[in-house]
């Protein structure tokens, strides 16, 4: 069921695995050689469409991932059951790929363009890391 998500578990969870969201297809990149500044530009082109110069991309990129890193953590802090938050926020963080990347994700010709495995990766670290910070915050009380 449902509950009232804590808006300070919600900050911190959702900060938090904002940077640790972005681990696995950063460290691809760095492996692969490729451009890490790619899943920015992406991010950027939400809200910048036409744009293609990479600075304004990019820090359109901080406001819209940051946006939706504590959208996404109120969902998981309200739904994800206590006590199996991080297991479920991995899951949590599957759906949440399925939503931006398949449905929404495909209507933006940048985040297309991505490399699949390393964004659903990052959508899993992301819902991880939400759940294990929920876990420990909430084991405290």
């Amino acid at each position: 069921m449902a509950r009232r998500p804590d808006v300070g578990e919600v900050l911190v969870a959702g900060t938090l695995a904002a940077v640790a969201g972005g681990a696995p297809s950063t460290a691809w990149a760095l492996v692969r050689g490729a451009d890490v500044l790619e899943g920015g530009r992406a991010a950027g082109s939400l809200v910048l469409w036409r744009e293609t110069r990479t600075l304004p991309l990019v820090a359109a990129a901080v406001p819209v991932h940051l946006a939706l890193s504590l959208g996404w953590a109120a969902v998981l802090a309200a739904a994800l059951p206590r006590g199996r938050e991080a297991a479920w926020g991995a899951a949590g963080g599957l759906a949440i790929a399925a939503l931006d990347l398949e449905v929404v994700g495909r209507a933006f010709p940048r985040v297309r363009a991505l490399a699949q495995a390393p964004q659903w990766a990052d959508h899993v670290a992301y819902g991880l890391t939400v759940g294990v910070v929920l876990q420990h915050r909430r084991g405290r009380r």
